[in-house]
């Protein structure tokens, strides 16, 4: 039998790698699909399979960094479509590995749909050159920020693009924050204030290491002595756990902070969030999480994301993380805590719109394989009965 007879939805993204935010992604990504489509099947390639599998038992999980085209084609050749994302994977030396993936699907006739993608920074030629070849023949591009349309429209893409929102504002909280924090030896009783610091890298390379570890330090004493606050470092990724404890050596007041080291899953991380009285950060999820939460929340923006987010949730955003914004950013510390039920109350109203526009991605991939893979008889909505009247 055709292996293509059923509908197979190939998924791939930073999936594996242990990041929060991209399993974030990942999982209200499935939820959507499974709900919309419980007929479907679901492949879902994976930087690390392992990890992958324990997570999702019930999904086929296929490895593909360092596999030959031929090996990889033979998961291809089984997909209805390949959606591509969400996150920010389309970044300068690493979009071109996801894309040359995509560009087999294509050459093997797979459908190519970008679910809420993210870009930038993208200045590099070569990736430029795979984001005009595999995009321009996508069946559909969504993105999740004006910044990412942007950054793509400047690499050259010319072709329509569709705004959405980022998927993981439509995962689900839980009830196990004051549990998890209690495990940590987190105090009970006492005012919480939430901190996410990130590594420099390629997705954060005009960061200075010195110089933003200085800033978080001033902000965590501004925070202990203006609010008689603790301090909690959410890590989104483990590398972020070692520079959260060099923030915490530049403190005066280190004894008043606490660094979460466990394994957590997105539903989790986001149930910490809950506990929290204030957050302020630089993970884009982390305040994504902060905004479900339904918390005061201040971005501190290294990357357009985080800007174009702040944005978008109406919350200050000064520009940069740098040791000079030291003064306007404690400025902001103190209005944001002093404005909090004003800012809650405006930040859950454009909440509530972002995640209206982030169902619309699963709505239109699931518009697409009802119009190209449809559903078998046995998974159709049941037909309307008239009600007497």
């Amino acid at each position: 039998m055709d292996s293509r007879s059923s509908t197979t939805i190939g998924v791939l993204g930073s999936y594996g790698g242990r990041n929060v935010g991209d399993e974030a992604i990942l999982a209200a990504m499935l939820e959507g699909i499974r709900l919309a489509r419980p007929d479907v099947r679901l492949m879902l390639f994976s930087r690390d399979p392992a990890y992958s599998r324990s997570t999702y038992p019930d999904i086929e999980v296929v490895g593909w960094e360092g596999v030959c085209r031929d090996r990889i084609s033979e998961h291809l050749r089984q997909l209805s479509v390949l959606v591509l994302g969400g996150g920010g994977i389309l970044y300068n030396t690493e979009a071109r590995r996801y894309l040359r993936l995509a560009r087999t699907a294509q050459d093997l006739g797979v459908p190519l749909f970008t679910y809420a993608i993210g870009a930038g920074p993208l200045t590099d030629e070569a990736d430029c050159a795979w984001v005009r070849a595999t995009l321009s023949d996508a069946a559909e591009v969504t993105v999740r920020d004006e910044e990412s349309k942007l950054v793509l429209e400047e690499a050259g893409l010319a072709r329509p693009v569709c705004v959405t929102a980022d998927p993981a504002l439509l995962l689900e909280p839980g009830d196990s924050g004051i549990e998890l924090l209690r495990a940590e030896g987190v105090p009970r009783g006492v005012r919480l204030v939430g901190m996410s610091v990130r590594e420099p890298g390629r997705a954060a390379e005009h960061l200075d290491e010195e110089g933003y570890h200085q800033l978080l330090a001033n902000v965590g004493d501004f925070l202990v002595h203006r609010l008689d606050a603790h301090v909690v470092f959410v890590p989104m990724e483990r590398d972020d756990i070692r520079h959260a404890h060099a923030v915490v050596s530049h403190m005066i007041h280190a004894e008043r902070c606490h660094v979460l080291h466990g394994s957590y899953r997105p539903q989790q991380v986001l149930d910490i969030v809950q506990q929290l009285d204030l957050a302020i950060g630089m993970r884009l999820h982390f305040l994504i999480f902060a905004a479900l939460a339904g918390i005061p929340l201040l971005p501190l923006p290294y990357a357009g994301k985080v800007f174009d987010f702040a944005q978008q949730i109406g919350a200050p955003a000064l520009r940069g993380v740098v040791r000079e914004a030291a003064g306007p950013l404690l400025a902001e510390v103190d209005r944001l805590w002093d404005e909090r039920p004003a800012r809650v109350a405006h930040s859950a109203a454009r909440t509530a719109s972002m995640k209206l526009r982030a169902a619309q991605t699963a709505d239109r991939l699931i518009s697409y394989l009802d119009a190209t893979a449809p559903r078998p008889l046995d998974h159709q909505p049941a037909p309307q009965t008239a009600t007497r009247t």
